[in-house]
């Protein structure tokens, strides 16, 4: 089993936001678990059911590997941008055209724009490394391409 706080101190040794320190430990494990869920769909084809959690006791009910716990962190931070992005757009909804440029908050969402996009890429990437590989009973990482070649009999 895998400890949600395992998940959470890798997306939090990402990301710099003092509002976590400024909410209680319940409110920011809140927090933390909207952004867990909603980064699970990211994650395409996980090797193991990743879905199979105990929210009661904060864990993932299977051994994620550092690799499966860093891509699942990489969308919480997609996630955590998004939620950044509708702040910013709730911003922009109260100034006019030209006061929302004027506050510069345009130029700050484009930058959290792009910056998502990286960490989507970026997430897409580890996954595709994933697939690809795999490490062998000594921990040595292997292509997976022999495995993707081989015909499967019932």
């Amino acid at each position: 089993m895998t400890s949600f706080d395992d998940v959470y101190k890798i997306f939090l040794s990402k990301i710099t936001d003092d509002m976590y320190m400024e909410l209680t430990p319940e409110d920011t494990v809140e927090l933390l678990n909207d952004l867990l869920l909603g980064s699970l769909h990211y994650f395409e084809f996980p090797r193991q059911n990743i879905n199979d959690i105990d929210l009661d006791a904060q864990y993932f009910m299977v051994d994620l590997t550092p690799e499966e716990q860093n891509i699942i962190a990489t969308y919480m931070i997609v996630d955590w941008l998004g939620q950044q992005l509708a702040s910013v757009e709730n911003v922009r909804m109260k100034y006019s055209g030209s006061d929302f440029k004027f506050t510069s908050q345009a130029n700050h969402m484009q930058k959290l724009l792009k910056l998502k996009k990286d960490y989507e890429r970026m997430g897409f990437h580890l996954q595709r490394l994933y697939k690809r590989r795999k490490a062998d009973e000594n921990g040595i990482m292997r292509s997976t391409f022999g495995s993707i070649m081989e015909v499967k009999e019932d």
